[in-house]
């Protein structure tokens, strides 16, 4: 052995061990703590987006009064343009339509006569202006519709979209309310709905 290797060996035998972390910089830099901290953050992330779309639905008189502005637009709407249609099975099934909605209107503004003193005319503007989107978008899908001859097509593939959401509406509506009267309308409505869901859907010009 010569002196370079002797003075190499003992050089390697007094250096000092490489210490372990520990105290704080030990847990920070653990891998349990790391695994530990991103199910935290993931618990603390599905709570915030928990609180945002529960925070997005309104009260239950919010939601009946939005109900009966859309089943308010869309009876609006029937009363316009039915007359004009070329099916008189399309007319009948129109008018079957309008009369299913005028009475869930009704049990819908006495609840909330009953309930708040109020109806769905002391919507908020907000409320109002959304809704009034709604209903000067369907009115110009249909006049077009109607200058271009197409209105019966149209109009069929439009009332089915207007149910589907109105039952939607209803279907929300229907979980929140104890009552056991308008949960009783509720139901009525969203059943005779669905009946003519398939006859506006299944519409051909050609039958």
């Amino acid at each position: 052995m010569d002196k370079q290797e002797y003075l190499n060996q003992i050089s390697a035998s007094v250096r000092p061990a490489k210490p372990e972390k520990t105290g704080l910089s030990g847990i920070l830099s653990s891998t349990i703590f790391r695994v530990a901290m991103v199910g935290v953050i993931g618990v603390i992330l599905l709570a915030i987006v928990g609180s945002i779309i529960g925070g997005g639905k309104g009260s239950v008189k919010e939601e009946l009064q939005e109900l009966d502005l859309y089943i308010g637009s869309t009876m609006s709407v029937i009363s316009d343009y039915q007359p004009n249609l070329k099916s008189s099975s399309l007319r009948s099934h129109s008018a079957s339509l309008y009369s299913v909605l005028s009475n869930t209107s009704r049990d819908v503004n006495n609840y909330l006569v009953g309930a708040y003193g109020e109806s769905e005319a002391t919507a908020s503007n907000t409320m109002a202006e959304d809704e009034k989107l709604h209903l000067d978008g369907l009115e110009s899908e249909l006049f077009s519709a109607k200058i271009n001859g197409i209105l019966d097509r149209i109009y069929a593939h439009k009332m089915a979209y207007e149910i589907s959401m109105i039952m939607s509406r209803e279907g929300s509506v229907y979980e929140r309310v104890s009552d056991a009267s308008l949960k009783t309308a509720i139901e009525t409505s969203y059943n005779s709905l669905n009946n003519l869901y398939s006859e506006f859907e299944g519409f051909s010009e050609t039958k």
